[in-house]
């Protein structure tokens, strides 16, 4: 066993001393920026913001193809007076005035690129009598540790450092090389955003089914932050990128993939030269109706600024990925994988035995600016909760399964509280109708005999102690048709996928039979989303789900056996098994963390549903989805929070009741939809892509007037309150690291205030995952023999006042086992097929146990007498809600789990009324 975790994670050395570097720093100018936005707002003057200047392409550009650039400024083309780029030396104006010419000829037609030329020409001249010229280079020290320690003992660094730090870390690994097995990988650097990665070019090979495959190590490098740490983190995480050499889609169906072009710098001199590969997308244009560099990027302009080369143009590399991957001439180009285009031979992922080793060449590289974290120890040896033996040696076969299916029927039970059960199974496939059939059964303990097929042969009917089930099998027909969507313009594609919406509701509604007194539940085979990929809107999937709902029904889906590699017994038994969760038919194993838990302690858990315009409905709201669970209560021991009527219902009423969520009424004005949640810490304040400050403002009040609403709720008993702080904060800034504070909550602009004003009884814990941006730090288990491997349970620091906690899961014994020395960047002569194996790390999750009934807490409620709680049980309860008998450890605990899947019903519908139907959940009394 493993009795450390060591996390990919490192912070700024307080033995080194100050971290100043001399770099040169170029700022626009007030007539540069006065200039390009004049041109800006004459190429394009239907803008909606013609004083910002979209400067991204610009930056992308310089990156690329200006040496010594490390990184670029925020929010240079709304003031230029704030710094532009950063750099090791001075970009020359030969350089730099071009590129910048080049971009400026860019915001006008092909037709028309005499501006950009006579720009170009104007900042070459060097003409004092000039009003337009190239700033000058300064020279700044620039402090790579900056930051401010928050009221609650959070360091956040300067906002500049989000975007600058990682890249110049990335230039200092990239000057090195990584050598392992007796091969040299090298290093480049693509520029990521608020991160930068090292990718090792050029990629490495892999031999199978006589095809060539390639793929690349990968290192992803961010800052964030952790709360109540005195220091901020840089984390680096390690992964394979994989390459595309053939794309099994049409042109029309490549929405947009990541393009990076390795190419050589037109002018030698200077540092860094050939360290960047040029980031670009490349897509389907369905104006021009052909592929086409999208989204910013530089790789049209490229050819302006070197004519001598041949660069790929969007339909070669679409056609031929291969040969641009090996190069032309000095030039070569790769596409970076995704699922959708295809299968791919390489594997994702990498064993800790290789991440380990990356890791240590990192640590080096770093060495002795930046020092790693300390590990982290096992704070509690109760990693599970009370679950089921599994069996094994001296265990009779099947009692485990018999054991589950009793526990399974005696839910199911509570949750119908003597209601019948009405279950349509629609069906495309005769094999996906009989393992429904079959898989129910077993899964509930139905005896043999119990079945009561009718006459018709479509309906089935189970009565056994207190579970009564009638299923009826009929095909689907044309209900799993894909949508017939419009092109009109002039109309909102909203509208347009409402009426279509609104077209297969009228079809259910014409299928449904009435629903008399019982819980209702459909499951309808449906082909697997990439059949639908072709044609925007035309996935059925969320109008059935929306029309089902108006009939007072659940809905579960099971792919057609084309669409899927998986088993079909596998799936049917998750189907039912979720199915099961939507009726609420599931509670949290009993906990095994100790007396310190109070025995009638309730938990809540908090989801914020965001959908943008570019959501399953087109349709933008916020849903605030609210999750209460009593173990122990007998029905209705898992309800939902009806905010409407205020007051607990049971967990399916409560998703039938988020289905009925409305568009809500025009304020004026066009929101962003950019679809991005904001990590404050990844990015800081200010750079978030959002709506209208009011807007944003007033759905933050609505929120948090909610919450502390659902607060008072809570107070009859000992409450633990989950939050995912990734998800939450955006709507409850006061989750930010930087604002929290130990057991105080704070809402809006009012000081915070101590969480037991808020429950005499409770506790609040905020848990985080990478949540795609490397938020969490990857991990891995070491000991002291240089072992490395996985290990589950829940670590912390030697502090034993820490409140901030790591849970690591098991891997699911569903996953095939590998061994843990795996090398896929390296294949040795034994595992010549190591690259084509899917690696599987699990996630670290971080739990901040926020509030508790600490000896300071105590004493502030006038409860000095009473023992204080231990931070790390708190957390070892959270990290147990992970585990039950059904599934593999989840991603969250429990209640939180409920919470997040409770919002695939929150599916608004653009400007429609339910004229003429009568929901099921209109009157108030409805169950």
């Amino acid at each position: 066993m493993y009795h450390h975790i060591r996390v990919a994670a490192y912070e700024p050395d307080p033995l080194h001393g100050p971290w100043r570097e001399e770099m040169k720093v170029l700022r626009l100018g007030e007539d540069l920026h006065a200039e390009l936005t004049g041109m800006h707002a004459e190429a394009d003057k239907n803008s909606v913001h013609p004083h910002r200047l979209p400067v991204r392409r610009l930056n992308s550009l310089l990156q690329a193809m200006a040496p010594g650039v490390i990184a670029t400024g925020r929010n240079a083309g709304t003031d230029g007076r704030l710094p532009w780029l950063y750099a090791r030396e001075a970009v020359p104006p030969d350089v730099l005035a071009p590129v910048v010419g080049a971009w400026a000829a860019a915001m006008h037609r092909e037709d028309d690129d005499s501006e950009g030329a006579d720009l170009e020409e104007r900042l070459r001249s060097g003409d004092p009598a000039e009003t337009v010229r190239l700033p000058h280079w300064e020279t700044e020290p620039v402090d790579l540790a900056e930051s401010v320690l928050s009221a609650g003992g959070t360091a956040e660094p300067a906002a500049r450092l989000y975007s600058l730090l990682p890249e110049w870390i990335a230039f200092r690994l990239a000057a090195r090389t990584f050598r392992t097995g007796g091969t040299t990988l090298h290093f480049r650097v693509e520029s990521s955003g608020d991160g930068a990665r090292l990718v090792s070019w050029p990629p490495q090979r892999y031999e199978r089914r006589r095809q060539t495959w390639y793929y690349s190590a990968c290192l992803t490098i961010t800052v964030h932050t952790v709360p109540f740490a005195p220091r901020f983190r840089v984390h680096v995480s390690t992964q394979v990128r994989r390459w595309a050499t053939r794309l099994d889609v049409r042109p029309h169906q490549l929405g947009g993939t990541t393009v990076l072009l390795d190419a050589p710098l037109p002018w030698p001199e200077g540092p860094d030269r050939g360290h960047r590969l040029m980031v670009n997308t490349l897509g389907y244009d369905r104006r021009s109706k052909e592929l086409a560099w999208r989204r910013h990027s530089p790789a049209p302009l490229v050819p302006e600024l070197d004519i001598v080369r041949n660069y790929p143009r969007p339909e070669a590399l679409f056609s031929d990925p291969e040969r641009w991957i090996n190069g032309s001439g000095d030039v070569a180009a790769g596409i970076v994988y995704h699922p959708s285009i295809g299968p791919h031979e390489v594997g994702p992922g990498l064993m800790p035995r290789e991440r380990a080793d990356l890791d240590a060449w990192v640590e080096e590289g770093l060495r002795p600016l930046l020092t790693r974290v300390p590990d982290l120890t096992r704070v509690s040896r109760s990693n599970t909760p009370s679950l089921l033996p599994r069996s094994g040696t001296g265990r009779v076969p099947g009692v485990r399964d018999a054991q589950l299916a009793l526990q399974r029927r005696a839910a199911l039970t509570r949750a119908l509280n003597g209601r019948p059960l009405e279950i349509d199974v629609f069906w495309q496939s005769p094999e996906t109708r009989a393992a429904l059939l079959a898989e129910l059964p077993k899964l509930i303990g139905l005896p043999a005999g119990q079945q009561v097929p009718s006459a018709d042969g479509e309906t089935w009917q189970w009565q056994y102690e207190g579970v009564d089930i009638r299923v009826r099998a009929r095909p689907a027909g044309p209900l799993v048709d894909a949508l017939p969507t419009t092109r009109a313009r002039g109309r909102l594609r909203a509208v347009r996928l409402a009426e279509a919406i609104e077209g297969r509701c009228g079809l259910v509604a014409d299928r449904a039979d009435p629903l008399l007194g019982g819980a209702g539940v459909v499951i309808t085979e449906i082909a697997g989303k990439e059949r639908f990929a072709a044609v925007p809107d035309s996935d059925p999937k969320h109008a059935l789900r929306i029309a089902w709902a108006r009939q007072g029904r659940l809905t579960q889906f099971v792919n057609s056996p084309d669409d899927t590699d998986s088993a079909l017994e596998h799936r049917a038994r998750w189907t039912w098994l979720d199915a099961f969760r939507q009726l609420g038919a599931i509670s949290p194993p009993a906990h095994r963390v100790g007396a310190g838990i109070p025995g009638d302690l309730q938990y809540a858990a908090l989801w914020l549903v965001r959908h943008t315009r570019k959501g399953p409905t087109r349709c933008p709201v916020h849903r605030l989805v609210a999750v209460r669970v009593r173990p122990g209560d007998g029905p209705g021991v898992i309800e939902g929070w009806d905010a409407e009527r205020a007051e607990w219902v049971p967990y399916p009423k409560l998703l039938l009741l988020l289905s009925q969520a409305r568009e809500p009424a025009a304020s004026g004005g066009k929101e962003t939809g950019t679809g991005k949640f904001v990590d404050d810490s990844a990015a800081p304040g200010g750079s978030r892509p959002a709506a209208r400050p009011g807007v944003e403002q007033g759905r933050q009040r609505e929120t948090e007037r909610q919450i502390r609403a659902l607060l008072f709720q809570l107070r009859d008993r000992p409450t633990l309150l989950l939050a995912d702080a990734g998800n939450l904060r955006q709507c409850w800034p006061g989750l930010r690291n930087g604002a929290l504070d130990r057991d105080m909550l704070g809402f809006g602009a009012e000081p915070a205030q101590r969480h037991t004003l808020y429950g005499h009884d409770l506790r609040v814990l905020l848990v985080r995952d990478a949540n795609a941006r490397g938020e969490v730090a990857e991990w891995y288990a070491h000991d002291t023999k240089d072992g490395v491997g996985f290990a589950e349970g829940v670590w912390g620091t030697a502090d034993t006042e820490g409140r901030v906690f790591a849970s690591t899961a098991s891997k699911p014994h569903t996953v095939a086992k590998l061994p843990k020395g795996l090398m896929k960047l390296v294949p040795t002569a034994q595992g010549r097929t190591a690259p084509g194996k899917t690696a599987w790390n699990p996630g670290q999750l971080e739990i901040t146990v926020l509030g508790c009934l600490s000896e300071k807490a105590l004493t502030d409620s006038g409860r000095a007498g009473d023992p204080p709680d231990r931070p790390a049980e708190w957390a070892t309860l959270a990290h147990q809600l992970r585990y039950h008998d059904d599934y593999p450890p989840l991603a969250r605990p429990l209640p939180l789990h409920l919470a997040r899947l409770a919002g695939e019903y929150v599916l608004p519908v653009a400007g429609t009324k339910l004229r003429g139907v009568r929901h099921p959940l209109s009157e108030r009394g409805a169950d």
